[in-house]
């Protein structure tokens, strides 16, 4: 292969990059700032299309595969091929900010535009993926692009749906997937030569240090636990106390138990992000109460411990409370390492760039953890202004953005010259 094009080393196109970042955060804007652009809603079909328009006019190819993950590459997607796939999501939680996923996306895209337009030669395809609802904010099921493409069919729930109950079906569809078809986005572990992600940190780490890239080696597993806490609605101001069956009494109780497990050092971190309550009235006490229970932790044992913990303290203050009680898990995504031969590939290309890096692990999820289950995988991190992402405030220096982008591209590069990329791409 020849890994430089004609004129001297290749480089992304820095305007470009960030010019196409900005235009993307308008699909989902909200009146605070902020991006809501959950998987499979209006807004992320409206990002998906600008990006795949974006990329047919740079005369690359775009296509939409079952499980709605969106794909660019130089010709047609053939996963019989050798491929290295570089990629992360679209999807944001609801008001969150412009870079998480879509930095990634956008990076990606622009290292396959780059090798096509310096005529590169490889001796493998170049995939660049925007994967199908990492966040799960409006169906549940999150990861679950990488899922699909990982060929974790039978870990996904059935039937999805979103958090209303609505079928998955309709929305996959009109995203350009097919429900029914899920296996032809599966890439066969023997063609993926390898995976690549590019990410905004989301934390403080490298914001409040000297090195702008850091180099992940390993990424936090997480389960995340829907807890129905079943009561009886009934009149406020009329109920006697010791007659009451409170649904949202026992969510309360379950909110601080939950925030309990990591301060008693049972995970790392655990938090209770969402709550439904039925009926939701001021002078009606609560008959329903829905919680969606987030742990995270990099054992995958303790994780495992966590999650019963959980299910028996739901058991418990639902029986003292006068409650029934469901408990079950929508999502769980184990705890994964890096290759470490990518990571030297990921350090050798910052060293070049004269970039400082440091090796840290990400207490984020990523759909790098998922890959990391086929092929050989590696995460590359940029400072986050403040440590601060998932609300609208979330930002990174332009600098910083190029920086990252320039080190993926030379990560690319370092790892498709690699003579021996069946044994964790060791040079």
């Amino acid at each position: 292969m020849t890994p430089m094009g004609s004129g001297g080393e290749p480089d992304i196109d820095g305007e470009r990059l960030l010019r196409r970042l900005r235009e993307l955060s308008a699909f989902g804007r909200t009146a605070e700032g902020g991006i809501t652009r959950p998987g499979f809603s209006e807004a992320g079909r409206q990002a998906d299309a600008f990006l795949i328009d974006q990329a047919r006019r740079a005369n690359l190819h775009a296509e939409v595969d079952a499980a709605g993950n969106v794909l660019f590459g130089r010709a047609a997607i053939d996963r019989t091929r050798p491929a290295l796939l570089l990629g992360s999501h679209l999807d944001t939680v609801v008001n969150g900010g412009w870079l998480d996923g879509a930095y990634g996306v956008v990076s990606a895209l622009e290292v396959v535009q780059v090798l096509a337009e310096r005529h590169i030669d490889l001796d493998c395809d170049v995939v660049a993926i925007a994967f199908a609802n990492e966040e799960g904010a409006l169906f549940p099921q999150a990861f679950w692009g990488s899922m699909v493409a990982a060929g974790l069919l039978g870990s996904l729930p059935g039937p999805p749906a979103d958090h209303e109950g609505r079928p998955l079906a309709p929305a996959l569809a009109l995203a350009g997937g097919d429900l029914d078809a899920l296996p032809s986005a599966v890439w066969p572990p023997p063609s993926v030569r390898g995976y690549l992600e590019l990410h905004i940190e989301q934390g403080p780490i490298l914001d409040a240090g000297p090195e702008r890239i850091g180099i992940v080696d390993a990424i936090t597993g997480r389960a995340v636990l829907a807890v129905d806490l079943i009561g009886e609605a009934a009149h406020a101001g009329t109920t006697p106390l010791n007659a009451r069956a409170d649904a949202l009494l026992g969510a309360a109780h379950l909110v601080i138990a939950t925030r309990e497990l990591a301060a008693q050092g049972l995970c790392h971190v655990a938090s209770v992000g969402h709550l439904q309550v039925e009926p939701n009235s001021a002078n009606t006490l609560a008959g329903h109460a829905r919680l969606l229970v987030d742990l995270r932790d990099a054992d995958a044992a303790r994780l495992t411990k966590a999650e019963d913990t959980v299910r028996d303290q739901a058991g418990s203050i639902a029986a003292r409370l006068g409650l029934g009680v469901r408990c079950r898990r929508m999502v769980r995504s184990e705890p994964a390492a890096m290759d470490a031969g990518i990571r030297r590939h990921i350090a050798g290309s910052a060293a070049a760039l004269g970039l400082a890096a440091r090796v840290m692990s990400s207490g984020a999820g990523h759909d790098a953890q998922i890959m990391a289950g086929i092929t050989p995988t590696g995460m590359i991190f940029v400072p986050s202004i403040g440590g601060v992402s998932h609300v609208p405030q979330e930002d990174t220096a332009p600098a910083d953005l190029l920086a990252g982008a320039r080190v993926l591209l030379g990560a690319t590069l370092r790892l498709l010259a690699c003579p021996d990329r069946r044994n964790g791409y060791r040079p």
